[in-house]
């Protein structure tokens, strides 16, 4: 169904996601896979992205995914390494979803990798340049940094609304650090309407060089 609405909707850019689908043995990353190959049969000038799971940190399940044609693999780590057992489920933590981030680029070396932090959940500043640099060290691409929004009362409480200049200040700090994209403000997701478009742009540059270099 994914693949017969996309191939006949004009669109050039897409966002699949899941749930952690731990009634598969690998975490539904065949699956996965396979939608991206059929879609790319289907559409191949189609750019196309893939908010990943953790997949309990198997990563032949990461391989399988990050090598099925797919342009954007994106992982969120939520937040800082301090605040992680707080924030994410207990099943997940900042090493695991680091070394999946890192085991996708190490099986698609032209593949972009991105992730998402939320603001505003008590981080230091310290502890958000520390996040940055392990992201870069481990050639993350693209950053998005967004305000963290308590859903319902059950949830973790806002500790700080983030102004707009402070996410101004990641966005240029991300840039000149060498992120490819940085998306920063209060109403930013990992899944950004702005963030896809210039995505789009380094994607089709890479394609130009590796043509001229062919």
């Amino acid at each position: 169904a994914v693949v017969s609405t996309q191939s006949t909707g004009g669109v050039d850019y897409i966002v699949l996601t899941s749930v952690d689908r731990d009634d598969l043995s690998d975490g539904g990353a065949a699956h996965l896979a396979e939608c991206v190959r059929q879609l790319k049969i289907q559409v191949p000038s189609l750019l196309v992205e893939v908010l990943s799971p953790d997949f309990r940190g198997d990563l032949n399940a990461v391989e399988n995914l990050a090598s099925s044609g797919l342009d954007v693999f994106a992982h969120n780590l939520e937040t800082v390494n301090r605040l992680q057992a707080f924030v994410r489920d207990p099943r997940a933590n900042y090493k695991q979803s680091m070394d999946v981030l890192i085991k996708a680029k190490e099986s698609s070396p032209g593949l972009l990798t991105k992730t998402s932090l939320m603001l505003g959940l008590g981080e230091t500043d310290n502890e958000i340049i520390e996040t940055m640099e392990d992201l870069r060290a481990n050639s993350v691409d693209v950053v998005t940094f967004g305000q963290y929004m308590q859903p319902t009362k059950r949830h973790l409480k806002v500790k700080e609304y983030v102004t707009p200049e402070k996410f101004k200040q990641w966005e240029e700090l991300g840039e000149n650090m060498g992120f490819a994209y940085v998306a920063s403000g209060p109403l930013v997701r990992s899944s950004y309407k702005a963030g896809e478009y210039y995505i789009k742009n380094i994607i089709e540059k890479q394609r130009d060089v590796s043509n001229v270099n062919d």
